[in-house]
């Protein structure tokens, strides 16, 4: 599609609103759909609760590295430098590691009760940390984000920054990137409760 052209800054680099944006997107589509199936399994103590839970985290937080990336490409452009120190990217790092800590702790312990109990909790609360690192503390910092003090508009998406057509191939973006990833994910369940079938029988 053609983009527009608004004075000169963004250019081309605005198709990185394509990859950029919806991996953001999944991202939190998938740490949601983790922390419900965490706080289901802390509920039922059913360990397909925690393998549907871990899976989904673990494909948020492929695409939170996909997106910081893309978002790196688009700074290094844009702003002369991948990396700024920007509130918004130094909380999306932040997030991203809270996140590869659950996955460190899951692997930590054997007992593999004790790991699906304490992996729930630390589930709920990884994603309870998103919301100040990514949507709260940014916005009351000044940032090159637009939505951080001294600009307008929202730190995700200002309607009143993008052109229609832009806006309507992102959210397009939005669901195909995240159909790959739930994709993704069942083929990752599928294998697991495959394996542990496996291990059961042996």
């Amino acid at each position: 599609m053609k983009v527009p052209v608004l004075d000169g800054r963004l250019q081309q680099s605005v198709r990185n609103t394509f990859f950029h944006v919806p991996m953001w997107f999944g991202m939190m589509i998938f740490f949601t759909v983790s922390v419900v199936y965490a706080v289901k399994y802390l509920s039922s103590q059913n360990p397909a609760h925690d393998n549907y839970a871990v899976e989904f985290a673990r494909t948020g937080t492929v695409f939170g590295i996909l997106g910081t990336i893309t978002g790196a490409v688009w700074a290094n452009y844009q702003w002369g430098s991948p990396w700024n120190g920007d509130p918004k990217q130094n909380g999306a790092a932040i997030a991203i590691l809270i996140y590869l800590a659950y996955f460190v702790l899951r692997g930590s312990m054997n007992d593999m009760d004790k790991r699906h109990k304490v992996s729930a909790v630390y589930n709920i609360f990884a994603f309870a940390m998103l919301f100040p690192t990514l949507w709260i503390l940014p916005r009351m910092t000044e940032s090159l984000h637009p939505g951080g003090q001294g600009s307008e508009g929202n730190p995700g998406l200002n309607p009143n920054d993008s052109a229609p057509a832009v806006t309507s191939f992102m959210w397009i973006g939005v669901a195909g990137w995240t159909l790959l990833g739930v994709w993704i994910t069942t083929l990752r369940v599928r294998l697991n409760f495959i394996t542990e079938k496996k291990l059961n029988n042996a």
